[in-house]
């Protein structure tokens, strides 16, 4: 699955780029959440999907420390050229290479959305061990009723309830601090959750 996923944005990166790879294709709502989290982080962030870098520069004009991580060559390709100051390196979001504990918080933004239910705890462990206590985790993706697989446009994906995704997160070594929803007719629901590192002490 991960071969096929990284074939199938490498394919349709320029298009992706072209859609998505911008902050003036971000819904507002987005745009306060993910700033509004940004301001409690104290220490460095990762970008856990960056993608072509949108993001990962939003944070990094806000001051934090924050490197871009993602599969796809190509986005890491085209991130590190329009954005030369910030770091970008090609990694597995299952297995971060960053120090356990190292971390104030971890954005995964629809990043984990072709993670099968058996699977994507996997990266939400990972996760949890490169933040420290009480480092958070923004993670983005589509909302609904049931964990169900869809027709997404490049890659197989899949929608997630909040309660059944918060459960994860909580087997994951994770407190839910809030949620939000979105919906809008003929519309995907969006949804996300931030979710506090717990103490194991």
């Amino acid at each position: 699955m991960v071969d096929e996923v990284i074939n199938a944005y490498s394919r349709r990166a320029a298009e992706y780029i072209e859609l998505f790879g911008s902050m003036s294709a971000v819904h507002p709502s987005d745009r306060q959440l993910v700033s509004t989290w940004a301001s409690g982080i104290e220490g460095s962030v990762i970008d856990a999907g960056c993608g072509p870098g949108q993001w990962t520069n939003f944070l990094a004009e806000r001051g934090l420390p924050v490197r871009g991580v993602d599969l796809v060559p190509k986005f890491i390709e085209r991130a590190r050229s329009t954005y030369p100051d910030v770091p970008f390196t090609v990694g597995s979001l299952d297995a971060l290479d960053a120090e356990t504990g190292s971390t104030g918080g971890v954005l995964s933004w629809y990043s984990l959305i072709h993670h099968e239910p058996g699977t994507i705890r996997v990266p939400l462990l990972n996760f949890s061990r490169v933040l420290r206590p009480d480092g958070t985790l923004l993670i983005g993706f589509f909302e609904g009723p049931v964990v169900e697989q869809f027709a997404h446009a490049v890659a197989p994906a899949y929608r997630w309830s909040v309660d059944d995704l918060s459960d994860e997160l909580i087997e994951a070594g994770f407190d839910v601090v809030e949620s939000h929803v979105r919906k809008a007719t003929g519309q995907r629901s969006q949804a996300a959750v931030v979710a506090r590192r717990r103490d194991a002490r």
